[in-house]
């Protein structure tokens, strides 16, 4: 009844717009007698029902709904006029129902959101090779679930839509919408919940009818959890058939609307054809539909399945990569009860965990903007990942960083055309410096290797660790993102004469920093180009992806690297030096590069003119 519009602010600063949707029914007085319901001529297809039994009007969504208040849908009622109905009305002895009821916009400040979107069952429509659409006694899980609960449209009778009798016998078809890659229609990942939610149907139609003929084609049968390996035995015992292999096909007969199954039994080896009364189809998990809107208010990251990805798979399984949001149930990822429900209570101790002192603590590697230098140009706050900037472009007013946002990517920093932004810690200066110290002696004998310090850097660390052997010619150079690297960095390597020069951060999707090594991506792309414009082999700015897992392609990487210092020559890194001073030299004159430490310190020019000077 309430969704939410909007989300703006940050950790201990949320505000959150809802649009609280009218009931047309006071809930605070609706007491859940029913007497409106009762004379309500209007009837609809029950949405809780799947669809198999009709509801009213004015209605509960649910047995269990919170708050236990009728709700009444204006676009199904007949009206309130006498003439055409307003019968509900009449019947409510208290005068709960009020037509004259309108939604209500709520704003509210929040320190944390705990995002807990939930997930949606998979449609089987376009898979039709199952019938699902064509065959009455084709059904799914959820509609199964309908018909054997006590309190469904059947009372606890399983019967075949078609008749309205018992079946004699049952099939479930496993992994319907999962664990299909290469099927556009369906989802590769496995639904985590399927098997088991089949083996508990399966004891639950052997206690209703012992003599039921009951069959289970799969796949695998993933029964991983505790006690669900005894389930499944105690199901198998209880007469139930496993067949390994989904059938290909199924075809109805038109006279006793049976149904024939035609299945590969990859476990005996051999083309069956199967007689059943109903099946039912075990159907996965999707993303709910609204995770794209709260994605965007919340700045959050997904995975190639579409469930939102956490901060880290091990060490932070509930935190998101923006401060201050978890993620709690199926929004993360398919999950059976249990499970989200430990996952519920992980993201509220968190939460509790980051509220309770009544502060933020932040890193010290926040950055700082020079107001001088800044021309409001909002390339900043485009570039940041968890909007922790705010520029006022219209009135010129300079960049403000949010510290308790901000992660310290650097991102904004490798940006700014104008050198207004300074990263405490990992400031130009420090990195410059490690540059000229590593390329001091010999460079034509080194690598000069910019890592994150989530995973090229874990990654080089994993692979010392796990003692694999790779060219010791390597100098690594931390940032706390790929994203943190200018393009001044490099050219500064090269002017050093630096043989190869490697930029290393986190897989696309894995970014600790959200898309930060987006910008990286597009920064090493501009830098190949006018290294091509200049006449110099652009292989020698390599850009890799290593995750903090990945020690043995750290150590591939690195071999490769090597092979490739060995090409370049003597003469080539001296030609490149020269070509990269002059070209940066003109363009310094044009005003398109930044100018050099000393010319800052010795005061040549305004800050305005220096700044402008750094543009491109």
């Amino acid at each position: 009844m309430t969704e939410v519009e909007d989300i703006q602010g940050y950790v201990g600063q949320f505000e959150v717009t809802v649009l609280k949707k009218a009931r047309y029914i006071k809930e605070k007085e609706c007491t859940a007698c029913g007497d409106c319901t009762e004379v309500c001529p209007v009837l609809v297809p029950n949405e809780f029902e799947m669809g198999l039994g009709s509801r009213k009007a004015v209605y509960i969504s649910f047995p269990q709904a919170v708050p236990s208040a009728y709700v009444l849908n204006p676009h199904e009622c007949l009206g309130q006029d006498p003439l055409i109905c307003g019968k509900c009305k009449e019947a409510c002895e208290k005068g709960c129902i009020d037509y004259d009821m309108q939604d209500e916009e709520v704003t509210f400040q929040v320190g944390t959101i705990v995002v807990a979107t939930g997930m949606e069952p998979y449609d089987p429509t376009p898979l039709d090779e199952y019938g699902y659409t064509r065959f009455q006694n084709v059904v799914t899980t959820l509609e199964f679930e309908r018909l054997i609960n006590a309190g469904g449209p059947t009372k606890g009778e399983v019967v075949r839509i078609s008749d309205f009798k018992v079946p004699q016998s049952v099939a479930f078809i496993q992994c319907v919408g999962s664990r299909s890659p290469g099927n556009e229609k369906a989802n590769p990942y496995c639904s985590n919940i399927c098997c088991m939610n089949t083996v508990k149907d399966t004891l639950m139609l052997k206690e209703h009818y012992p003599d039921m003929d009951v069959k289970v084609f799969y796949i695998d049968i993933r029964a991983f959890g505790k006690g669900f390996e005894d389930l499944f035995h105690r199901s198998k015992g209880k007469g139930v058939q496993y067949i390994r292999g989904l059938p290909g096909d199924v075809q109805e007969d038109p006279a006793s609307r049976d149904l024939y199954l035609f299945v590969e039994n990859t476990a005996a080896d051999r083309l069956e054809k199967h007689q059943v009364g109903m099946v039912v189809l075990s159907q996965g998990l999707v993303p709910s539909e609204d995770m794209k809107r709260i994605q965007e208010m919340l700045a959050l990251q997904r995975t190639s399945d579409g469930f939102y990805l956490e901060a880290h798979p091990k060490l932070q399984p509930v935190d998101s990569a923006s401060k201050g949001i978890f993620f709690a149930g199926t929004a993360e990822g398919p999950k059976d009860i249990k499970d989200a429900v430990t996952q519920a209570s992980a993201a509220a101790a968190r939460a509790a965990r980051l509220m309770a002192p009544g502060k933020i603590s932040v890193e010290a590697i926040t950055p700082r903007v020079d107001e001088e230098k800044c021309t409001s140009c909002g390339i900043c706050a485009k570039v940041c990942p968890f909007n922790a900037i705010t520029v006022d472009k219209e009135n010129k007013r300079p960049a403000v960083v949010i510290e308790a946002a901000c992660t310290g990517c650097g991102t904004c920093a490798a940006e700014c055309a104008f050198g207004a932004i300074e990263m405490n810690h990992f400031t130009d200066a420090q990195i410059l410096a490690q540059i000229h110290a590593l390329l001091d002696e010999n460079p034509a004998e080194k690598i000069v290797c910019f890592a994150c310090n989530w995973c090229s850097y874990a990654g080089a660390d994993f692979a010392g660790v796990s003692r694999l052997e790779y060219p010791t010619h390597v100098r690594l150079i931390r940032t706390m993102c790929s994203g943190r690297v200018a393009e001044k960095f490099i050219w500064e390597a090269f002017k050093c004469e630096a043989p190869v020069v490697l930029v290393s951060g986190c897989h696309f999707g894995d970014c600790h920093y959200i898309d930060a090594n987006h910008w990286t991506q597009r920064r090493v792309e501009r830098v190949r180009k006018k290294m091509e414009k200049w006449g110099l082999r652009k292989e020698r700015l390599q850009l890799e992806w290593i995750s903090a897992a990945e020690g043995m392609r750290f150590a591939q990487v690195m071999a490769r690297m090597e092979e490739l210092r060995r090409t370049v020559t003597e003469e080539e890194v001296k030609e490149t030096k020269r070509i990269v001073q002059e070209n940066l030299k003109e363009k310094k004159k044009k005003g398109a590069v930044p100018p050099t430490e000393s010319t800052r310190v010795s005061g040549k020019g305004s800050p305005k003119e220096q700044a402008v000077s750094e543009g491109a």
